[in-house]
């Protein structure tokens, strides 16, 4: 096989792999919100998203087996459905257990990562958090940490969930993504120029409605 024939190969599974991702995605944005309308209605959202947590990043890191059982398509849906039962019943919420049932009939316990992420977003979106990733070259302090977060409330108008990554490949300034728009350099630039923006644009619409009026169409 040619080298070029390998590359396109490669290509093919590439496309075949993000295809996959983003119809997961989508199948976990479903459940997420259908998860979400269930708790909201009981006030109980925050509570089963972090058993969702629990289960994902505390039972399954110490029993990763019942994890690959879950995810199994090999696995019908009643013996998953007693081996929750089995495992959670009485130890976690009867909301969160019929959840995972329902998950389970459907043949989607492999998507539960993929929904604890769309849920998270959605809940952000809720309670008005805005998610804030900065990236800089060496850690920054919780001092440091604070300020910005200041900062980027006072400008977004919603509660930022700050991220800290530390990339020692970064040169210079920092890397700021705020939801989904990013920001490469200073930080205090950033920030000053993106409030600068906001009102030049406000500037530029209140003169262009004055502009409406002292100068009418057909005058």
């Amino acid at each position: 096989m040619s080298r070029s024939s390998d590359i396109s190969a490669e290509h093919a599974r590439t496309a075949a792999q993000i295809e996959a991702d983003v119809g997961i995605e989508k199948i976990a944005d479903v459940y997420a919100a259908a998860l979400l309308g269930a708790t909201e209605k009981t006030g109980q959202s925050a509570a089963v998203l972090d058993e969702l947590d629990g289960l994902i990043d505390d039972v399954f890191a110490e029993f990763p087996k019942l994890d690959v059982i879950l995810a199994s398509a090999l696995v019908s849906h009643e013996e998953k459905s007693g081996i929750l039962e089995h495992a959670f019943g009485g130890q976690v919420s009867q909301q969160f257990l019929d959840f995972l049932k329902v998950v389970s009939r459907h043949g989607r316990l492999d998507c539960l990562r993929a929904i604890r992420r769309q849920a998270r977003l959605q809940y952000d979106r809720i309670c008005g958090r805005v998610p804030v990733r900065l990236t800089t070259a060496a850690p920054i302090d919780d001092a440091q940490a604070g300020k910005l977060s200041e900062r980027i409330r006072a400008m977004v108008g919603g509660e930022p969930v700050l991220q800290r990554i530390v990339d020692p490949d970064l040169i210079g300034g920092v890397v700021l993504r705020i939801g989904d728009v990013v920001y490469d350099g200073s930080v205090a630039n950033q920030l000053h120029t993106i409030r600068q923006q906001m009102i030049d644009r406000s500037a530029h619409e209140i003169q262009s409605r004055r502009d409406s009026f002292s100068n009418p169409a057909g005058n």
